[in-house]
């Protein structure tokens, strides 16, 4: 079945910066959307970013849009998100998203989760 696993989460200080990665492998056709969501403690999960598979249609959460990057490699089924400009409200654990239908703007339909990966900004 497929796996997705992402890496990269740490320990950076407020203003600092992290590149998260996630690849998908696994007996699967090609992904229409890969992106990322997080989520802190005592709250629900917020998506943050997603990728069409033609790389044509990006969107970005209001709250992380201009200052987090997210790319895609289809050839290795992988996605990444270059997170700077890093804020103590940054903080959660963020999970790498697959699926098989197209994202839309401020969401995306999961077919497949990430374990996730901790990230922590302090103030």
């Amino acid at each position: 079945q497929v796996q997705v696993v992402e890496s990269g989460g740490g320990l950076v200080q407020a203003g600092g910066s992290l590149r998260l990665s996630c690849a998908a492998s696994g007996y699967t056709f090609s992904f229409n959307a890969m992106g990322w969501f997080r989520q802190a403690p005592g709250k629900e999960r917020e998506f943050i970013a997603a990728m069409s598979r033609t790389n044509d249609s990006i969107y970005y959460a209001d709250s992380v849009k201009g200052r987090f990057t997210i790319s895609r490699d289809n050839a290795k089924n992988s996605v990444y998100l270059q997170m700077n400009s890093l804020k103590p409200e940054d903080t959660a654990v963020y999970y790498c998203a697959a699926g098989y239908r197209p994202p839309v703007i401020g969401r995306m339909n999961v077919d497949y989760w990430g374990q996730g990966t901790q990230v922590t900004v302090s103030s």
